[in-house]
């Protein structure tokens, strides 16, 4: 890589990045107190809710990648179900299509709590206070916010002012929204984290008081305050207001769970993602269906060859992934599934929506999964990016990501995202709101991502952990909805395939380099639009590229210079030590610390 705003972080003690400065820093503080990378990854988490609230929330849910030092790796889930009530039949009942973009009515039992909690009981060395002082610190004394945060609050002003007015208490103090430069405190979230530590302070060890905080969360006072604002008529994006099916029963018998991972090889690496109630399997899928010899890094045929290829391995998403059907991986990995894909990238542009036959299963999709941008009136945006407040009014949110890597070898990656502002009103006697993870779902029966009771949300959350000849050298991970494994894929093929730095992995080089995202298949989020044939480029993308998509057929918009990707990433040479970091530079808030 020519040019990077950043250099590549170096050192033997510990690396971080996370989307915003303060979680890198309070993570990195755990390192240096002595924590592991799984402390310091649960401190860093918490202190995103409270910096990043338009991004994520306690009450919303993460995936977290985990690579004990020696130890194999896991996948812990932290994306909740949907609620005993949450069926197709009832949501249709009320006259609905879709599930709303916001309000009780989509929220998903809430999954990014219990994980982080579930990860520090197993695999941390602190205890629960220790971690959770830097956010309640944050939450209770007031942090500097960034610019973002302010204007995703102006977008929902109206909404917070007239219906969603403890959200109004939080982030229109004196009727002003959060701004650079004066104080966000958030009381209720830092008297909520207090009660919660004097309330299990005296369980007795570590894990115990893990344990009570645990039990605290799905059956205590916090269930209590969760449970009514779910049957809180609230106002969401259909236009009316709707209380949600989220139970008591709902919350007391669900908790974050281990899996094995979902992996690819590759040219001596492997990929390990969450398994098909993500999106994670899209990136092997994408990395299954390259060829033998790449094109030139960043030409105009290499960027045409990743765009087709997600745009059958997003079709593919869309017709098998879910937690409501059984998926047939086996088969949409396989070399003899791929080849045949593979023969569908031509010299141009598909604007077909083309899933495969795996095992030679028939393919069935929603009725609404070929509904184009600008098909419904009033909602032009695509949906396709866990995007913020977009122009229609729609409140979307976003995402965060967190890496981190210890002097041990231990190694995590994690998305977390929902619960965030724009999403449901703040809980008053809690400081943060329910989540809205249920939007992914169809309400029609006999698909894969089917609603259905007791069943994941097909999320599009995917955390990376890459091993290198069977050891674990790198995390990443990026906000983004579906773009989030289309700009990890040119990542990490920059990183592992085209280009070394001092003796290492040019990650920040990686990062800066300009990036992509094409839209050409249905979003997951509430209008859920596709837009065929669309392809997004930096304005840093050179001209002559941008003019052999286009004679490709494609349908380029050129963006921003600095708009396409958010990654954060760590890394650890297992030959010498060495740990690396960077973090994103767009936006202006993601950083990597260590040394």
């Amino acid at each position: 890589m020519s040019f990077t705003t950043r250099p590549t972080l170096q050192g033997t003690f510990g690396m971080v990045s996370s989307t915003h400065w303060l979680a890198s820093q309070s993570a990195m503080a755990v390192l240096e107190d002595g924590g592991n990378a799984f402390d310091a990854a649960v401190a860093g988490a918490f202190v995103l809710h409270v910096v990043e609230p338009h991004l994520n929330g306690p009450a919303g849910e993460v995936p977290i990648l985990l690579a004990p030092a020696g130890g194999e790796v896991r996948v812990l889930c932290g994306q909740g179900v949907a609620p005993a009530g949450a069926t197709v039949a009832h949501h249709r009942g009320l006259g609905l299509d879709l599930v709303p973009g916001t309000g009780p009515l989509a929220a998903a039992v809430p999954g990014a709590f219990d994980a982080w909690m579930v990860l520090l009981r197993d695999h941390g060395t602190k205890d629960l206070a220790d971690v959770l002082k830097y956010a309640v610190g944050y939450a209770e004394h007031g942090h500097a916010p960034v610019e973002n945060l302010g204007a995703a609050v102006e977008t929902v002003r109206e909404l917070f002012e007239t219906e969603w007015t403890s959200s109004a208490e939080v982030y229109l103090t004196g009727g002003r929204a959060p701004r650079p430069g004066a104080l966000l405190r958030n009381p209720a979230l830092a008297a909520t984290w207090q009660r919660l530590l004097a309330g299990t302070a005296g369980a007795g060890g570590r894990e115990a008081r893990i344990e009570a905080a645990r039990e605290v969360w799905r059956t205590g006072f916090i269930a209590e305050a969760l449970v009514r604002q779910a049957a809180r008529p609230t106002l969401d994006t259909s236009g009316a207001h709707h209380t949600g099916t989220l139970t008591a029963a709902d919350l007391a018998g669900w908790s974050a769970t281990y899996e094995t991972p979902a992996t690819y090889d590759w040219n001596g690496w492997t990929l390990c993602k969450a398994g098909p109630w993500s999106q994670g399997p899209v990136f092997l899928q994408q990395l299954a269906l390259l060829p033998p010899e790449l094109p030139a890094y960043g030409s105009a045929e290499y960027v045409h060859l990743l765009v087709e290829g997600c745009k059958l391995a997003m079709a593919d998403r869309e017709a098998w992934y879910g937690d409501a059907a059984e998926v047939p991986l086996t088969d949409l990995l396989s070399d003899g599934y791929n080849a045949g894909r593979r023969a569908l990238v031509g010299d141009k542009a598909s604007y077909e929506l083309r899933p495969g036959s795996p095992g030679g299963r028939v393919a069935r999709l929603s009725t609404h999964a070929y509904t184009v941008v600008g098909d419904r009136p009033g909602h032009d945006t695509p949906g396709a990016g866990e995007p913020t407040v977009g122009a229609d009014g729609l409140t979307r949110g976003d995402t965060c990501h967190l890496d981190v890597v210890d002097r041990w070898g231990n190694m995590v990656a994690a998305t977390p995202s929902g619960g965030w502002l724009q999403s449901n009103p703040v809980v008053p006697e809690l400081g943060f709101p329910l989540g809205t993870r249920l939007q992914m779902t169809w309400l029609e029966e006999g698909l894969p991502n089917s609603l259905t009771p007791g069943r994941r949300p097909r999320t599009t959350l995917t955390p990376s952990l890459a091993l290198r000849d069977g050891v674990p050298v790198l995390a990443f991970g990026t906000p983004g909805g579906d773009q989030q494994d289309q700009w990890q894929l040119h990542f990490f093929l920059a990183v592992a395939h085209h280009a070394r730095v001092r003796g290492g992995l040019d990650l920040q080089g990686a990062i800066d380099a300009p990036n992509w995202h094409n839209d050409s298949f249905p979003g997951s989020f509430y209008p859920r639009g596709m837009r065929p044939g669309s392809v997004t480029v930096e304005s840093r993308t050179p001209a002559e590229v941008v003019e052999g998509l286009r004679r490709r057929g494609h349908d380029v918009t050129v963006g921003a210079p600095w708009s396409e990707g958010r990654l954060c990433a760590v890394a650890r040479d297992p030959a010498t030590g060495i740990l690396s970091a960077a973090a994103n530079p767009r936006g202006m808030q993601g950083y990597a610390v260590g040394r």
